[in-house]
């Protein structure tokens, strides 16, 4: 008798959240139809964050390039967005591709300067590039300079004619392009470069002593979330319709709150951005009206988090109960075999 196996590439509890994934987004596409401006926009802006921790936890969880600047891609891309449409007179919705395309050509001299620095300095290096992404958007003045600058009323309605349908398309596009970001991931991590990530995150002298790049693994990463990010902030500032570079490079909104995000949920997890996002906006809903309050109970629930689920809300869960929202995991499963060897 011998053991014949075969490759299980997901398994019943990956089935399960893969197709409640896709009821889901079908039902969140629908979203015009039964909620009002203001759902769609605080949805439009949950996507946003999912996106944004996905692509962090993409660079910090996987690659372990821990980032504190990633709100220069964010800036950025608004920028982009804002410039293309007034200076070159682009249709704003092909400028958020275009404003993706930018950064990623930006991030690859970036990276050449930042890869020469090594854990905590590679962290402090980020921020330093966003503040002179800042100080650079300060400058220039065809874009409101320190004080920023609004999309003219042309610009607005080239989208659509009427205000609902912009707002539709918006909220439509925001859906799309966090639904292409989680996919890209997913894709990515169960490629052979997942298996690579795995590898540099895990140890990253046993990567390389196993044959793994690992500098051109980490550069297309950084590159990629450069990409999706820029993306992503093109979009966010599309919605809010005006840009200073104090709102666009702000730390607080486009990376504290993101590391938040994917520490609670779980770092190195697809699934822990999620989760997540909506731990962070349920307490944000609820506990906004506290003021200052407001920020020392999401301190206390980071703290509580960390010290009783080290690897984050989902984390916790899938070890506990080997829950597993999207097939990540390849698995060999053994069979007696009849035919003898």
């Amino acid at each position: 008798m011998s053991a014949a196996f075969h490759v299980e590439h997901a398994t019943r509890a990956s089935r399960i959240g893969t197709a409640a994934f896709a009821v889901a987004t079908v039902l969140l596409a629908a979203a015009p139809a039964w909620g009002g401006r203001d759902d769609l926009r605080l949805l439009a802006e949950i996507y946003a964050y999912v996106a944004l921790a996905s692509l962090w936890n993409l660079l910090a969880g996987y690659a372990g390039l821990v980032s504190v600047g990633q709100q220069a891609y964010v800036g950025l891309g608004g920028y982009v967005l804002f410039a293309s449409t007034i200076e070159a007179g682009l249709h704003p919705l092909l400028a958020v591709p275009i404003a993706g395309a930018v950064a990623a050509v930006v991030a690859l001299p970036v990276a050449g300067l930042l890869f020469r620095l090594r854990g905590h300095y590679f962290a402090i290096g980020t921020w330093v590039v966003a503040e002179v992404f800042r100080l650079v958007a300060s400058q220039i003045s065809a874009l409101g300079g320190g004080s920023g600058i609004s999309l003219p009323a042309a610009i607005v309605t080239e989208m659509a004619s009427s205000r609902q349908m912009r707002e539709f398309l918006i909220y439509w596009l925001a859906l799309a392009l966090v639904v292409i970001v989680l996919a890209a991931i997913v894709l990515l991590l169960r490629s052979r470069y997942g298996l690579a990530l795995t590898a540099i995150r895990d140890n990253e002298l046993a990567a390389r002593s196993n044959g793994v790049d690992v500098t051109r693994t980490k550069l297309a990463v950084y590159v990629l979330t450069a990409f999706g990010t820029a993306m992503v902030g093109a979009l966010i500032f599309l919605q809010k319709l005006r840009i200073s570079p104090d709102t666009a490079f702000s730390v607080n909104d486009w990376t504290a709150f993101v590391i938040f995000i994917t520490v609670i949920g779980g770092i190195g997890r697809v699934e822990g951005p999620i989760i997540g996002t909506v731990v962070f906006f349920v307490l944000r809903q609820t506990l906004a009206d506290l003021g200052s309050l407001y920020l020392l109970m999401l301190g206390a629930v980071a703290i509580a988090v960390m010290l009783f689920a080290p690897k984050g809300i989902w984390g916790f869960l899938a070890e506990r109960f080997g829950w597993q929202l999207l097939p990540l995991e390849r698995r060999l499963r053994f069979a007696p075999d009849a035919r003898t060897t």
